[in-house]
């Protein structure tokens, strides 16, 4: 029995080790195909990067010129989604403030009315 049990357990870690064999197969060829996607795009970047630079001053433009391009573009970005969530923050409290105002006027009316 315990040698029974025994080629179970081997049969169970073969089989795991083939699928963890074609799972390191697929994430290889997925890594593969990011690497490929990933240098198509940076020639296009510094193809349109060194095409533009033509167009203004026929100097060539330096990979390391265009990541710092694109690394202030990033930052202007978030700078302006962070600007962005503060004036929703600061629309959203105006409207607020406005219904509060609103509510207000409707109970001084209805108190005027009262009174009249």
């Amino acid at each position: 029995q315990a040698e029974e049990e025994l080629k179970e357990a081997g049969a169970r870690q073969a089989l795991q080790l083939q699928e963890m064999g074609r799972r390191e197969r697929v994430l290889r060829a997925d890594l593969e195909r990011a690497k490929e996607q990933l240098e198509s795009f940076k020639t296009q970047v510094m193809g349109f990067c060194s095409a533009a630079a033509a167009g203004i001053g026929g100097k060539a433009v330096t990979e390391q010129q265009v990541i710092e391009h694109v690394r202030q573009i990033s930052e202007e970005n978030q700078r302006s989604h962070e600007r962005e969530k503060c004036l929703q923050e600061e629309l959203s409290s105006r409207l607020a403030n406005e219904k509060e105002m609103a509510d207000n006027m409707e109970m001084l009316k209805k108190s005027l009315r009262e009174l009249q």
